[in-house]
Parts: C-alpha cells; sequence; structure tokens
C-alpha cells in the first residue's frame, strides 16, 4: 500500500512494566504487534477473533489554523505510552499498531487524505481502528475513511465535545473547528443524510452562529449542563435513539470536553466540563456496547501542557475501554 504523509509506528514507542511471560502476566506492550502497512496489508486476524489497529494522526495544523494553542502533534506518542502498561484482559484478540500519519507543515488536507486512505484500508483487513489524535481536525479524515468503507450504510457521528466543530473553512482552509461542517457538505453532496450528535456542548464556548448552523443541519446535540445524576435516563435514552437511526456509529472523544483539573492538557480547557465519573462512563459505555462501532478516536491531547500525565491518562483510559468493550461485547 503507497502512502504519503505516512511512518511505521517507532521502535519503542510501547515501552512498559513487564511482570513476566505468563498469560495472564501479560500488558499491552508485550502484546502489540507493529505492522508497516506500506510495505503489506494488516496481517489476517484469526478466525472466531476480533482486531484492533492503533493508527497515529501525528498533527496540529488544524489547531493552528484555528487559532489554539499547538502541540498535540505529539499527542500519540504519549497516549501509547500512557497505554503500554494495561493488563491484558482478552485473549486471542489482535492489537495491531499501524503507525502514523504524519502532517508535514501545512499540508493537512494531504494528511487527512492519507487518513482516510489508512482507515479504510484497515476496516478492509477486519480491524476496528482506533485513531490516536493529533488536533481534532482527525475527525474530517477518519469518518470519511468509514464513509467511504461503509458506502452503502448510514455512518453516524457522536461527538463528546465541549464545542459543535461546525464553522465554515476560512482563509486557510479546513481547520480543527470544521470537521463535522465539512462532513455535512459531503453527506449533502453524496444525497446521504448528516446524523450529528454531540455531547457535551457548552454554551460558553459556541457563538450563536454555530447553534444556528447546527440546527440548520438538523444536527442533535446535549448541553454539559445536562450531565448530571438526575438526567441519566434521559442521556442515554437519547444515545440509544441517535444510534437506533443509523447502521455504523464513529465515535470521536475531543478531550476538551472534560473540566480543566481532569483534562489540562488540552488547546482550551473548560472550567466547567464534563467529569469523567459512572455517569459519563455510562453514556460512553452505551455507545461502545451498540455493536455498531466502526471506528473511535481520541483528540486533542498535547503533552507540553499536560500536568502528571493527567489528560494522557484520562484519554488512555478510555482507549483501554473502547478495547475491552469491543473484543469483549458477546454477540458481533
Amino acid at each position: 500500500m503507497t502512502l504519503v504523509c505516512y511512518q511505521p509506528s517507532v521502535p519503542g514507542a510501547w515501552q512498559g512494566r513487564n511482570d513476566g511471560n505468563d498469560p495472564d502476566l501479560l500488558r499491552w506492550h508485550q502484546l502489540i504487534q507493529p505492522a508497516d502497512i506500506s510495505r503489506g496489508p494488516l496481517p489476517a486476524v484469526p478466525a472466531g477473533k476480533k482486531g484492533i489497529a492503533f493508527l497515529g494522526f501525528s498533527c496540529d495544523e488544524g489547531v493552528r489554523r484555528n487559532g489554539g494553542r499547538t502541540g498535540a502533534a505529539a499527542g500519540p506518542e504519549a497516549l501509547r505510552k500512557a497505554c503500554s502498561s494495561f493488563p491484558v484482559h482478552f485473549e486471542g484478540h489482535v492489537l495491531a499498531d499501524a503507525g502514523n500519519i504524519v502532517c508535514e507543515g501545512p499540508q493537512l488536507e494531504m494528511a487527512q487524505e492519507a487518513l482516510s486512505a489508512t482507515v479504510s484500508h484497515i476496516l478492509q483487513a477486519g480491524y476496528l481502528p482506533v485513531v490516536l489524535g493529533g488536533g481534532h481536525e482527525v475527525a474530517f479524515g477518519h469518518e470519511r475513511g468509514i464513509s467511504r468503507h461503509y458506502k452503502d450504510e448510514v455512518v453516524g457521528v457522536i461527538n463528546f465535545d465541549a464545542h459543535f466543530d461546525l464553522r465554515e473553512p476560512g482563509v486557510e482552509g479546513a481547520s480543527s473547528g470544521t470537521g463535522f461542517w465539512q462532513i455535512a457538505q459531503e453527506r449533502k453532496k453524496a444525497g446521504q443524510p448528516f446524523h450529528y450528535l454531540a455531547l457535551g456542548i457548552q454554551q460558553n464556548s459556541n457563538t450563536p452562529r454555530l447553534f444556528h448552523t447546527a440546527a440548520e443541519l438538523g444536527a442533535d446535540y446535549l448541553p454539559a449542563s445536562l450531565f448530571q445524576q438526575k438526567y441519566h435516563d434521559q442521556l442515554v435514552g437519547a444515545i440509544r435513539s441517535f444510534i437506533q437511526r443509523n447502521d455504523r456509529i464513529y465515535l470521536t472523544t475531543c478531550l476538551d470536553v472534560f473540566a480543566a483539573p481532569y483534562a489540562p492538557g488540552v488547546s482550551a480547557t473548560a472550567y466547567n466540563g464534563l467529569v469523567p465519573d459512572a455517569l459519563f462512563l455510562d453514556c460512553f459505555r452505551t455507545v461502545l456496547r451498540t455493536g455498531k462501532l466502526a471506528g473511535a478516536d481520541f483528540a486533542e491531547l498535547n503533552p507540553s501542557l499536560d500536568h502528571d500525565n493527567r489528560t494522557a491518562k484520562l484519554a488512555a483510559s478510555l482507549v483501554f475501554e473502547t478495547v475491552m468493550n469491543y473484543f469483549l461485547r458477546q454477540g458481533d
């Protein structure tokens, strides 16, 4: 597979605690299978098993264009390190590392197209793509790859985010704030519905025009203020209702949806963001357990702004949830 902007996973990307090589002592870094997909396809997943392929998106050009604080290009490396020592609570399933899509300078559009092609390749090989960002410009390329693969199915987008990211591209083009507007335009051109659910939206982080754009495009959203235990059934019910309308789900989590003490390492911190508690996890797991998940990513991790690796550890815990629910869910 010939790819621009592609780099295989670097040696030593996965390192962590080693308690031994017995099956009940293994950790992710001992199990991960690096793959250079520029030299050949991903190895086949064993019959009756499942595979997840991690893919880094080393890019924050979209954040720069959006006027944010850059540094998220280093996010994939930090997230791999934070995941390395997780224990292996599954047997026979495959964790692969498909390398990185790297944005060189201002070549954001080229990197997004490379991401799209690589995601399609991962899906074609039978793996679930889990993309490690990178700025939230990851959304357009990732979703595009999913939609190209599932071209005859309705793909719904679920975005945990403080922001709609429905801006129209500016003078420099696309940015980390335009991804879902771009997806909506592609849907319109293809004569397909645009199904978008944003969870955790902050009124103080979105202009009236963005709320108007969301209404015009038929987007659904649940504000951050609704994430209280007394609204549990309403939240979960709305998520389940949205999922039922779609054949496949693309799940993206912008880490700036969380309150600053839990996620300081992002471009735009939120003092009153979501708390990653049992309520949030119920909502997150509701998406993971549908059997419709077509891809997941984690965006805006900026290690240069992170304190005590809090944001990386939070993102890693969500990666762990994604892996465990995908591998161990029955009935797929």
